[in-house]
């Protein structure tokens, strides 16, 4: 059966190739970003890789909006098999500077974007369904320097493994992949590598399943 994959925060990197390997097994994809042109390139190469891209632009910390696209792009796909979700932000604040609000928002993103995308998401998902993640050291390994991703990297591997317990028993898994390396243009760490463990993490043997699986390249 062909798949159905929906990408949140698709573009060219980590996503980017995450899309391109699923769309060579034939899947449909949904991609959501922030770029109109990030986008239209995405998909393009999804079309070359033998796949077929629906995309749309919305803002992932507009809950609304966010729960709007996936519910169209969702019911003309007709069901979601994989939701991937990758986006996070990067803000170079130390925690002596990094305030609040500043720290909120990022969360937001990195980790409360995952919610209402799934929530959308799940009335057209069954048994087999997946949920994955992008995850990355930074969630027990974190740079002062950028204290906010640590924290949405945390934070997500968290949530995940709380959506994992609460949908598994109607069939429906999810896990995060520890990114355990910085990424690279090749390499072990280069994007087309890191895709392969995200790829291979919604194929886990679900009698052993790992909510979290560490990539060490």
């Amino acid at each position: 059966m062909t798949r159905n994959v929906l990408i949140a925060g698709a573009g060219p990197g980590v996503s980017g190739s995450l899309a391109r390997l699923y769309a060579a097994e034939g899947a449909t994809l949904a991609l959501l970003g922030a770029d109109e042109e990030v986008l239209a390139t995405l998909a393009a190469e999804v079309a070359v890789a033998g796949g077929v891209a629906e995309t749309a632009v919305v803002d992932l910390t507009d809950e609304a909006a966010t729960r709007s696209v996936v519910t169209r792009l969702a019911e003309k796909l007709g069901h979601v098999d994989v939701l991937h979700f990758n986006p996070s932000a990067y803000r170079e604040k130390d925690p002596l500077s990094l305030s609040v609000d500043e720290l909120l928002a990022d969360v937001r993103l990195g980790v409360g974007g995952l919610l209402p995308l799934l929530q959308a998401a799940r009335p057209f998902m069954g048994p087999g369904g997946r949920v994955s993640a992008t995850g990355s050291m930074a969630a027990d390994s974190p740079w002062f320097g950028a204290a906010s991703l640590g924290v949405q990297k945390a934070g997500l591997q968290n949530l995940v493994r709380s959506i994992d317990a609460t949908v598994k028993g109607d069939g429906i898994r999810a896990a995060s992949v520890t990114v355990r390396g910085m990424l690279a243009k090749e390499g072990p760490f280069a994007p087309d590598n890191v895709a392969k463990a995200l790829r291979a993490a919604v194929d886990q043997d679900e009698a052993s399943w790992q909510t979290e699986i560490a990539y060490v390249g």
